[in-house]
């Protein structure tokens, strides 16, 4: 039986466009998806899956001959603020049940992102660097924090081969908006081809690393391929693209939509994002493995609303 590559999380925000690129390099019969939700919108073979129900996993894995693994299964930061304990749960369980199939020799290699909310209000907030103060002040920045020391354990430890990448914000049009911090940046555009406006959670000048989506699955793929001896962090690299505001996106989104308004009405999520960097230091990452990102704020604007614009009704776009 030939080996196979598993996605759990298949059907989020990240999922739903890693497994179509998977796919696309691998063969649909070399990849599986799972997600807790049935389906997930691809050719390839779909198991449903709670990541908490680790023997439902260990079958999965035996059943299709599962060598690699992308955990992505997880509640985002502003969900996991209203289900503490559920975000607990959830982020660890998931992982333990991965890492310790790898530390069994099940498995030989684990893809599990990390994120900026493992950063805090203490945290260099210009050009954070890839080893100081984090401090996470959300149950999402906890578990990511703690899930990348326990990575870093279990590779020093047991020897498994697990990476991963603190993700900034991301950015795709292939799926809607998760409960993240950062979705207003998935959802301005949204609403600027549905509706021409957009109500923002988030302060005009709210400055957050983002990357788009096509970036942050070519940095996840060419870290999983890179040779293992040139992948010297096994916490989690730093990943970085650009950074803006949502004044900074609505005046570019503006270039294409004229008319388009943006109004503001602060939520929970402004404490959230106030706690977070401005921008990230990701020279470990271009160094070790040659990352480099390809989209700057103008190229992702004139992307995004292109691919949006078929799934509305349509507003004038230059």
């Amino acid at each position: 039986m030939k080996n196979r590559i598993l996605v759990i999380g298949a059907g989020g925000q990240i999922g739903s466009e890693l497994i179509m690129e998977l796919c696309r390099i691998f063969g649909n019969d070399s990849v599986v998806a799972a997600d807790i939700k049935p389906g997930a919108g691809t050719d390839c073979p779909f198991e449903t899956l709670d990541v908490m129900n680790g023997k439902a996993m260990l079958d999965i894995i035996k059943k299709y001959n599962i060598r690699e693994v992308y955990l992505l299964a997880a509640l985002l930061s502003a969900t996991a603020e209203k289900f503490p304990d559920k975000a607990w749960q959830l982020n660890m369980e998931g992982l333990f049940h991965v890492l310790n199939l790898a530390k069994e020799k099940i498995i030989d290699k684990i893809f599990w992102p990390s994120s900026i909310a493992v950063f805090g209000f203490n945290t260099p907030k210009q050009n954070t660097p890839q080893f100081t103060v984090m401090e996470p002040s959300t149950v999402y920045g906890i578990s990511k924090q703690a899930g990348e020391r326990w990575c870093e354990y279990y590779y020093r430890r047991y020897n498994v081969d697990v990476r991963s990448l603190r993700y900034p914000g991301l950015i795709g049009y292939r799926s809607a908006p998760g409960g993240g911090t950062t979705d207003y940046a998935v959802h301005i555009f949204h609403e600027a081809i549905a509706k021409g406006s957009y109500e923002c959670f988030l302060k005009e000048d709210t400055v957050l690393p983002m990357m788009y989506m096509e970036d942050a699955i070519r940095a996840t793929l060419t870290l999983m391929q890179e040779d293992a001896g040139r992948v010297k962090i096994r916490s989690a690299y730093n990943l970085a693209a650009i950074s803006f505001s949502p004044r900074q996106i609505a005046d570019e989104i503006k270039k294409h939509i004229p008319g388009f308004k943006i109004t503001y009405k602060t939520d929970s999520r402004q404490e959230i994002a106030e706690s977070w960097p401005q921008s990230i230091d990701d020279s470990y990452a271009r160094e070790h493995w040659g990352w480099k990102h390809k989209y700057d704020l103008k190229a992702m604007t004139a992307d995004m609303l292109t691919n949006i614009k078929a799934l509305h009704s349509p507003v004038t776009v230059k």
